[in-house]
């Protein structure tokens, strides 16, 4: 399979924080994605992307946060994380570049 443009539409980057870290262990790894991405969408890409396979896709949505700047009153954007797992034998280096 080749990386199709879309596929990088779909996959924004990967996070990196200690609650991603810890799922690392468990053969997991977290990505923003796309808002109206589907799982099998953020399956099919991440298949494609980094030559894996995955088990399972779990998909989370954050609200944005409301915050002020200036005085007036703002909204972050919701965002969309990923938590990909992976099957036995594969692994994905999130710290090095794509």
């Amino acid at each position: 399979m080749s990386a199709k443009p879309e596929h990088y539409d779909v996959i924004r980057k990967p996070i990196i924080t200690e609650k991603a870290t810890m799922a690392s262990e468990a053969n997991a790894v977290v990505f923003e994605v796309a808002i109206d991405s589907t799982k099998p969408q953020i399956k099919e890409a991440v298949e494609a992307l980094f030559g894996v396979k995955v088990k399972a896709v779990n998909t989370t949505v954050t609200k944005g946060k409301v915050k002020r700047f200036r005085g007036i009153l703002g909204t972050r954007k919701d965002v969309k994380k990923a938590y990909v797992t992976l099957e036995e034998g594969n692994a994905i280096d999130v710290t090095t570049g794509l």
